[in-house]
């Protein structure tokens, strides 16, 4: 059995002169919690959608479970829950019948689960569709995902309308009640404190690429950022840089290992080493991420003026 739940290779999809996943690639390993991650328009949305057929990919290849997303369609959509970012479904059906119409296509349905997490959610299971809040909605579609018995959990943008007290109950569930079970949740989100609550691996995707795609806790445990002084920043180079940002006469470093022996080199290069500090996951997408701060002419990270 391959040991990924998800591994795509150079995966691209445009949309005309638009690249909106672009040369791809992902390694998901099975049972774990995969935060995917980057700002709106990034690629997240259309990632997903192409991993499921929804979209044709203009170029690439993907595996989900074992299967091939263009010939075993079929093989992948009776082993994946999907919660879309638009929680839709049939508008005039009710919870409770929206329940009974799902079990009839999922042999491994629970129903024992469903009651658990209608109780558990506060889901009002007899309101039509509809009527309800997106907050509602959206326990819905995880109602309805949870109960498949499927092996990979994909969850496009999870905790939108939901209230932290519910928000907090979903996180657990995923690891009480799937990884634990050996199921793959993978979590498409720029709710970074989330992601950082539950997730065992993170990529991080800009403009359609990947930036960067570690274990949490490697950031943790050997991501530094170091922060400088000097006059005249000089070039620097190693493969242990991930990002660096400019403000005056200060630079700071994002380095994935090595810390002290990256500051030791800026400060064979002249430079003042003013701090050496772990990271959290923010602070690293940050760092990838970032746009350059407006600034005035000659003094760079300095908002301009109001005209």
């Amino acid at each position: 059995m391959n040991d990924l739940a998800i591994h795509t290779q150079g995966l691209a999809k445009f949309f005309g002169k638009t690249r909106a996943v672009d040369g791809l690639d992902l390694k998901v390993p099975r049972g774990s919690v995969y935060g995917f991650l980057g700002r709106n328009g990034a690629g997240k949305t259309t990632t997903v959608k192409t991993l499921l057929g929804l979209l044709r990919p203009t170029a690439g290849s993907a595996q989900v479970l074992g299967y091939d997303i263009r010939r075993d369609l079929v093989a992948i959509l009776e082993r994946t829950g999907f919660v879309p970012e638009n929680k839709m479904l049939f508008d005039s059906l009710t919870p409770a019948q929206l329940v009974r119409f799902n079990q009839g296509y999922f042999p491994k349905w629970s129903g024992e689960l469903a009651g658990r997490y209608a109780e558990l959610f506060e889901i009002p299971m007899q309101v039509p569709f509809a009527k309800l809040s997106l907050g509602n909605k959206t326990k819905v579609c995880h109602l309805l995902a949870l109960c498949q018995g499927a092996d990979l959990l994909i969850l496009d943008e999870p905790s939108i309308g939901l209230d932290p007290v519910i928000t907090d109950l979903l996180l657990r569930v995923l690891v009480e009640d799937q990884v634990s079970e050996g199921k793959t949740v993978f979590l498409s989100s720029h709710q970074l404190t989330e992601v950082e609550r539950i997730a065992d691996w993170v990529g991080i995707i800009e403009k359609g690429k990947i930036l960067l795609e570690t274990r949490l806790e490697d950031i943790r445990q050997n991501y530094r950022l170091i922060r400088a002084a000097a006059e005249t920043a000089p070039a620097v180079s190693s493969p242990d840089l991930v990002a660096e940002q400019s403000s005056e006469n200060f630079r700071s470093y994002l380095v994935a290992r090595e810390a002290e022996d990256f500051a030791a080199m800026l400060s064979a290069k002249g430079m003042t080493i003013l701090e050496i500090s772990p990271v959290s996951l923010g602070e690293v997408f940050l760092g990838l991420t970032r746009k350059e701060v407006p600034c005035i002419s000659g003094k760079p990270g300095t908002i301009a003026a109001p005209v």
